[in-house]
């Protein structure tokens, strides 16, 4: 399982919306740092801007995160709308 730690303005940004969507978002979260070869599907590597992160896709949500290996952690940088997070 990796530890998963958010950027302030992460925290911020999932606060921020609806209650059934961080439920919903939390539960993915989760579910990425158990095991998260079950959300293949879900994730895709990100180019650009992004490079070198990822993203969680979870309705029309999006979470963008980076896997940093060499503390085996995974660090939450953005959440929000499909059309916002990018």
């Amino acid at each position: 399982m990796y530890p998963i730690e958010f950027l302030p303005s992460a925290k911020k940004e999932l606060s921020n919306l609806d209650f059934a969507i961080q439920k919903q978002l939390k539960e993915k979260i989760i579910l990425l740092a158990t095991d998260p070869s079950q959300l293949k599907n879900n994730i895709k590597a990100l180019k650009g801007e992004y490079a070198g992160k990822f993203r969680l896709r979870v309705r029309d949500y999006r979470v963008i995160f980076r896997i940093e290996d060499e503390k085996v952690l995974i660090m939450i940088i953005r959440i929000g709308h499909r059309k916002e997070v990018y």
